[in-house]
């Protein structure tokens, strides 16, 4: 439940996650969608990082790319977002489990930095709609937690 209470993870996983429940499963991510003009070796490349990320990256990842139409490279930095917030997010936790006060304010910074790469990433259209999604999401848990 603690994982819940990063402000990413907070704001992305459960609205992103039960849209990747909703979705048809892919045969692979790495393949699923590839464009045909990549190289061999590109391909092999981004099949490692794709399985080299954690699920939550991966799939957030993956409902990004459909929701808002990554193109392959924004899936790619994205992924790598996500991926180092994630990690950064444990690791945090883990030093500072005994003080929750420092780690909720050392997660809030590591969100804004989060969040000023997607920005960078992202197309301001693509950003709008990321930051609409994270609003709705946000309202529905706060629904389910005054219940």
């Amino acid at each position: 439940m603690s994982l819940l209470r990063i402000p990413l993870a907070l704001v992305l996983t459960t609205g992103m996650l039960a849209a990747c429940a909703r979705r048809e499963p892919a045969t692979s991510p790495a393949t699923a969608t590839a464009t045909p003009v990549r190289s061999a070796k590109a391909a092999r490349t981004e099949a490692k990082a794709v399985a080299a990320a954690p699920p939550a990256a991966r799939d957030l990842t993956d409902v990004l790319t459909e929701e808002l139409n990554l193109t392959p490279e924004q899936r790619t930095r994205v992924r790598e977002i996500f991926t180092s917030t994630l990690k950064q997010a444990q690791e945090t936790q883990q030093r500072l489990k005994g003080n929750r006060p420092a780690m909720m304010a050392e997660l809030k910074t590591l969100n804004a930095a989060s969040d000023r790469d997607l920005q960078q990433v992202l197309s301001p259209e693509q950003y709008q709609q990321l930051k609409a999604k994270q609003k709705q999401v946000q309202e529905q848990m706060r629904a389910r937690k005054a219940q």
